[in-house]
């Protein structure tokens, strides 16, 4: 069956945007035909097409399924990378892996200062109709370091992933079930006023592994790694 997003579901049970687009103008979907809705907050919708116009088409709700949530949330806040294309294939990869929240941030050694949200977004609404998790990944745009330190209030576990040597590794000081915020810096990682800053708010400096990595990769081993640790 094909899927769709519409978080707005149950208020106004109506598809409109590209998510019409592609029912209506791609699949040729007609009245009758029954479609998959994901609200993004776990729940899914067996659904049946209704009338069609000309930018919308209306939707009965044939019955409502809750998706199982897990119960540790992780936040990865993350430099941009220089490549738009990498950034789109961590998204994509980050929403597979049922990451809850990513945060782009502004560091000393930053290789762009802005990022559109907008691509990033609809990458993560496709992931999730794809994995199926039924739980979008929140996108929030791009923050200056000193800023998300100042300001983060998560009750979570934190950590800085680094290049420092001798490092305790992630999967060390991670504990099973609780929440988790990492830091993962740029390619130029972070300066040391950064990694003293983090430290002081309750960053744990770790390390994931022997191989200096790209930021993307850093962040899906990162994420991989708590995944892991929590047996997800």
């Amino acid at each position: 069956m094909d899927d769709f997003y519409l978080p707005e579901i149950l208020t106004s049970p109506r598809l409109a945007g590209d998510e019409f687009k592609h029912a209506i103008r791609v699949l040729r979907k007609n009245p009758g035909d029954q479609i998959g809705v994901f609200d993004g907050q776990g729940q899914y919708f067996l659904t049946r097409i209704g009338s069609i116009g000309k930018d919308y088409c209306d939707l009965e709700i044939l019955d409502k399924k809750v998706l199982p949530q897990k119960p540790f949330y992780t936040h990865l806040v993350i430099a941009p990378t220089k490549s738009t294309d990498r950034m789109e294939w961590m998204i994509e990869k980050l929403a597979e892996l049922g990451i809850d929240e990513v945060t782009f941030i502004h560091t000393q050694h930053a290789e762009r200062p802005k990022i559109k949200t907008d691509r990033l977004e609809k990458k993560a609404v496709s992931a999730m109709k794809q994995s199926k998790s039924g739980y979008l990944l929140k996108v929030s745009p791009l923050i200056r370091f000193s800023d998300f330190i100042k300001s983060n209030k998560q009750e979570s576990d934190r950590y800085l992933a680094t290049v420092q040597d001798d490092l305790p590794l992630l999967q060390q000081l991670a504990t099973p079930g609780k929440s988790s915020t990492i830091l993962i810096g740029p390619e130029g990682d972070f300066s040391k006023n950064e990694i003293d800053v983090a430290s002081q708010h309750g960053f744990k400096p770790v390390s994931l592994g022997k191989n200096t990595l790209r930021t993307e990769t850093a962040g899906l081993i990162a994420c991989h790694i708590l995944n892991v640790v929590n047996n997800y």
